[in-house]
């Protein structure tokens, strides 16, 4: 899928027009873009994480001549896909999708607002009776001790186990002698 296509397919499902999705994703792109160059990272949550990554200079070799070249210090873009989008590539997660956004009605202007009328000034307030004291508090009757707990009598050792005797080998099985033919007589 190329870019063309994502934003065929973006447009399609939430029923809005290509030229409001085209610019909608040439604004993500354009603003991941300039956070990874700022050296910033862009998480996009079950999605990825894009950031740059530093290479230093270091020593190569041309392939043809075998000759030693230097090769500058650089950056590259880097991305790191997140738990959910691996589990969805590796097939042990379903992609869900969710009701596409129906546009809203545009909205209509507002009739003129009119001025509002003076507020009259509220009468006063009056002073509340005075509170009663509250009846005093009884205490509480005294909690029992509780009865000891006994001990519990001490576990037993168990008796070790004793091993097996060593299972003996069968003795050899002889082969029987051969029958000797009788010879018939005339």
């Amino acid at each position: 899928m190329n870019k063309a296509e994502l934003i065929d397919a973006v447009a399609a499902r939430f029923d809005h027009s290509k030229r409001d999705v085209t610019e909608i994703v040439e604004a993500f792109l354009d603003e991941t873009k300039k956070a990874v160059v700022r050296g910033e990272k862009v998480a996009v949550s079950g999605f990825g994480v894009f950031e740059s990554q530093a290479r230093k200079a270091r020593l190569g070799r041309n392939p043809r001549t075998g000759e030693t070249v230097k090769i500058k210090a650089t950056k590259l873009p880097k991305f790191r896909p997140g738990a959910e989008f691996k589990a969805v590539v590796s097939g042990a997660k379903k992609i869900v999708a969710k009701a596409p956004v129906k546009k809203a009605a545009p909205v209509k202007k507002a009739a003129p607002v009119k001025k509002a009328a003076p507020v009259k000034k509220a009468a006063p307030v009056k002073k509340a009776a005075p509170v009663k004291k509250a009846a005093p508090v009884k205490k509480a009757a005294p909690v029992k001790k509780a009865a000891p707990v006994k001990k519990a009598a001490p576990v037993k050792k168990a008796a070790p186990v004793k091993k097996a005797a060593p299972v003996k080998k069968a003795a050899p099985v002889k082969k029987a002698a051969p029958a000797k033919k009788a010879v018939a007589k005339k």
